[in-house]
């Protein structure tokens, strides 16, 4: 693969948004820092961040990373509706990338009935007006990206707004850390024709196969659910995935029966040296079992000394992998066609 077959089937640029995704790091955190937040955040209970898509999965990150950290519970809402337990003790954050995803806008009316206080984070749209409109903070991220490539937005000016707050400590160092090793990745991993640019390596594995994402489910349960939405989106390939040590419990008495099928199934273990000791030790006999029935089983190890960088470090490869497996695939990365349509005729629907 060259420059250029990238150039070819990638016309919008997912491939640069990617490369500038350390860039995006250090703008986000500059958002967050200069972000004014007014939120009176005594005697909050919990904190629900309610979002789609790309919206969403900086709460999901937000929310496993954190676990250990955050002294109040912390969900993640997809739904017109909030949980019943949402009212005036609750945080919810708002956060809808274009401004204009109507499951958010729906569930942002919801927190204004229930009294909760709320902090809103878009490019614009209505989830601005409204933001306005009742006088609560908003968090205004720069436009024209992809929701999925603008991870950083949706992230790391809720982590620096947070710690502002005085809900969870600083991470400065933290952050400085996953960009500086985020830049030497993206030198690395935007090079199509270098040997050792493993997000290649592996996305060639992955053509044709049906790719099986298993982690463990502390911390990395999110970026299971990045690695699997990138490659549908970007790649335009369906995958499936489950974590440990749930999946011990029921999905791993599954292969068996499909042995054909199974041969065309290339599972990735996403793993971390912040693992919980039985569950390292549950993936290795996992991994025994499964390599009897499945066509590939590899494993891809984080980088990094703190968890924020280790996390990221999975997520920029998953990240470069789907890029180049949707170059494999003939296909184009950055349109999601059937989105479009469904948002589409949801629209003729009132």
């Amino acid at each position: 693969m060259t420059l250029d077959d990238i150039t070819r089937k990638d016309p919008k640029g997912m491939s640069i948004w990617i490369n500038d995704f350390p860039k995006q790091i250090e703008q986000a955190v500059q958002i967050g820092k200069e972000a004014k937040i007014k939120l009176n955040i005594k005697g909050i209970q919990n904190i629900v961040l309610t979002g789609l898509g790309g919206s969403a999965i900086g709460g999901d990150l937000l929310r496993s990373y954190l676990a250990e950290e955050l002294k109040v519970p912390f969900m993640v809402n997809r739904n017109y509706v909030l949980p019943e337990f949402v009212g005036k003790n609750t945080l919810v954050i708002v956060s809808s990338y274009s401004g204009n995803t109507e499951e958010t806008i729906s569930a942002h009316k919801d927190a204004i009935k229930r009294k909760a206080r709320i902090l809103c984070i878009s490019t614009g749209g209505v989830t601005a007006k409204i933001a306005k409109k009742f006088r609560e903070p908003w968090i205004q991220i720069p436009g024209g990206l992809s929701p999925r490539a603008a991870l950083g937005y949706s992230f790391f000016p809720l982590l620096v707004c947070l710690g502002k707050l005085g809900l969870i400590k600083s991470k400065d160092k933290d952050i400085r850390e996953t960009a500086g090793l985020l830049r030497a990745k993206a030198i690395l991993y935007s090079n199509p024709e270098s040997p050792k640019n493993a997000p290649l390596k592996l996305a060639e594995c992955l053509k044709g196969m049906l790719p099986v994402i298993y982690s463990p489910v502390e911390h990395l349960d999110t970026i299971n659910i990045r690695w699997r939405g990138q490659i549908a989106e970007n790649s335009k390939q369906l995958s499936s995935g489950h974590v440990l040590p749930e999946m011990n419990h029921n999905e791993l008495v599954g292969w068996k029966v499909l042995t054909d099928l199974m041969k065309k199934m290339h599972v990735v273990f996403l793993k971390d040296t912040g693992t919980h000791k039985r569950v390292a030790v549950r993936e290795e006999i996992s991994k025994q079992i499964i390599s009897q029935y499945a066509g590939m089983v590899t494993e891809i190890n984080s980088e990094g000394k703190s968890l924020l960088a280790r996390l990221f470090s999975l997520i920029y490869f998953g990240d470069w992998m789907s890029l180049y497996l949707a170059v494999l695939n003939n296909e184009d990365p950055e349109p999601v066609v059937v989105i479009d349509f469904l948002k589409k005729e949801l629209g003729k629907v009132k």
